[in-house]
């Protein structure tokens, strides 16, 4: 079925774009292992003629390789985010912000040459709570 951006309320847009996904979770078992189809929707601004299908998608693909690669990647890594199972939307997001806080001042520490930690690992497991505080109250 096709709509305009305007009558789903989404004036200013020229396209909305379907992206069908099919996940397979890789940490169950082969048996286990069901493939999941879902449909994802995106809006654009830019015109057929700006902007080709393929050019869309590669937009996506990256954006969400950025995001993986870039934010996400460092959260899961440095704190195991991925395996957090807080449940409760509002303390996942409380502990979403501390993450980001913590990368931000390891990040900003580090370009002011005020540590020498090796990765942003060693340093959290260095830092007590007392000289974090000392590090943000300066």
């Amino acid at each position: 079925m096709e709509v305009s951006p305007e009558e789903i309320g989404l004036c200013g847009c020229w396209r909305i774009i379907a992206v069908e996904r099919v996940t397979i979770d890789l940490t169950l078992s082969r048996e286990k292992q069901v493939p999941v189809t879902e449909i994802a929707y995106y809006v654009s601004s830019k015109t057929k003629d700006e902007l080709d299908d393929e050019g869309l998608l590669e937009a996506i693909v990256g954006h969400w390789s950025a995001i993986e690669n870039g934010t996400h990647r460092v959260r899961d890594v440095s704190f195991g985010e991925d395996a957090c199972r807080v449940a409760a939307p509002k303390v996942a997001r409380n502990m979403v912000t501390l993450r980001n806080f913590a990368i931000g001042l390891y990040n900003l520490l580090l370009s002011q040459t005020k540590i020498t930690a090796p990765s942003l690992p060693a340093w959290r497991r260095s830092m007590s709570n007392s000289q974090a505080l000392k590090h943000i109250l300066r």
